[in-house]
């Protein structure tokens, strides 16, 4: 069985996008002064020890507008040849960059995919999603950039009103403060 691992970069106060006037992931200003070498190295282990993504509507079109055009290192080759599992209500016509639409019901879908024979499939963004997911126990494991700042407004990752505990696995902080956590839910 394959395992599903959420990858989110959170402000402290649990923000996941810009609050800016693009929310483009691209646009994470509030990310970019902390960026080093060992949150590189951290984020390509997770890309290489997975075989799938998947992922929002609305992440999928940011990321499909930006990686397909990226080429030439490692780790951007390996995302954009990486298979891609849309969950959507919404999007319309054929989707590119290797991506496709999960039809039918979305969380029997994903938990279809699970059970398949693979590598960990790998969530990027996709806030509704982490949290539909969530609520059916479906999620493996949680992997959080703790970013030292704090935004006041934006997207949170989790809702009011959710509970879900969490055993912490690993922590790892980069030289710039970001702490970097691997927590799995509560047994």
């Amino acid at each position: 069985m394959r395992k599903i691992v959420v990858v989110e970069y959170l402000s402290l106060d649990g923000v996941i996008e810009d609050p800016g006037p693009t929310g483009t992931f691209e646009h994470r200003g509030w990310t970019m002064p902390y960026w080093c070498d060992e949150i590189g190295a951290w984020q390509a282990d997770q890309l290489f020890a997975s075989d799938a993504l998947l992922l929002g509507r609305v992440t999928y079109e940011e990321f499909a507008a930006v990686w397909p055009q990226r080429s030439g290192d490692p780790f951007t080759d390996r995302m954009n040849s990486l298979p891609k599992h849309v969950v959507s209500t919404s999007a319309q016509g054929p989707l590119e960059w290797g991506a496709t639409l999960l039809d039918g019901d979305p969380i029997a879908a994903v938990a279809a995919l699970k059970e398949q024979a693979g590598d960990d499939i790998l969530i990027y963004g996709s806030a509704q999603l982490v949290n539909a997911l969530m609520g059916r126990e479906l999620i493996d494991e949680y992997r959080l950039l703790i970013y030292p700042v704090v935004l006041g407004s934006g997207e949170r990752l989790f809702r009011d009103g959710d509970q879900k505990t969490l055993e912490l696995v690993r922590t790892e902080t980069a030289r710039t403060g970001v702490v970097m956590l691997i927590l799995e839910p509560a047994k």
